[in-house]
């Protein structure tokens, strides 16, 4: 049985592979994870050793089959429960993070089972990031950023890349949620920062950075 440090080990080498669809550096997980790059790279070993990922040293790991699997059964319990404190339990979606961070540990496939069930089968968590299935397959979404709408185009707000709490509260205070409509109005050639429209209501500006972290579907 995984130990709840190798679970997050799993989680983040899976997470860092999908940015960049490459093997993943000791250094990256170790910054990811706030710890040292030695205890990272011990993690790693102790992986590979059982199996879970292939580790080249100065050229970094990737998760074995064996090894994803284990780190989509993670994620999936995260993002369920997500979705279970936002919608039954009221909280807000820049609250969920850390307690889905401990939820996710638990062990019991029946329950997450039921817990999916009790949801009616949810296909992304608050954040618009995907949920998968018990088999591990997630829904896939053309999605494009919202810096790259053209001027007096319209998008569905579908996901964001950046779970930070303060972007969150940020995108709450605009009234940027999952599902919102948003039209790029302009864009200032300064600082490429966007002039847009959120349920048609009065114009605002949206940064680059911010632009950069939203994710839409037309």
């Amino acid at each position: 049985m995984l130990t709840h440090s190798e679970e997050n080990y799993l989680k983040t080498i899976h997470h860092l592979s999908e940015e960049t669809n490459k093997s993943v550096s000791t250094n990256a997980i170790a910054d990811k994870l706030s710890t040292k790059a030695a205890s990272a790279t011990d993690m790693v070993q102790k992986l590979a050793a059982k199996g879970f990922a292939s580790y080249y040293k100065y050229k970094g790991v990737r998760l074995t089959d064996k090894g994803t699997k284990e780190a989509l059964k993670v994620v999936r319990k995260h993002r369920l429960w997500e979705v279970f404190l936002v919608k039954k339990l009221n909280f807000k979606w820049d609250e969920v993070h850390e307690i889905a961070e401990q939820l996710e540990h638990i062990k019991s496939p029946m329950l997450i089972e039921r817990l999916d069930e009790h949801l009616g089968f949810p296909k992304f968590d608050p954040h618009g990031d995907p949920i998968p299935n018990r088999e591990g397959i997630m829904a896939a979404t053309k999605q494009l950023l919202l810096s790259e709408l053209a001027i007096g185009n319209s998008g569905i707000i579908t996901a964001v890349k950046d779970g930070n709490t303060a972007f969150l509260q940020y995108l709450e205070k605009i009234g940027a949620f999952i599902g919102a409509e948003l039209q790029v109005l302009d864009k200032v050639e300064f600082d490429d920062s966007l002039e847009v429209s959120i349920n048609g209501k009065p114009a605002q500006f949206i940064s680059k950075e911010a632009s950069q972290n939203i994710l839409i579907t037309e």
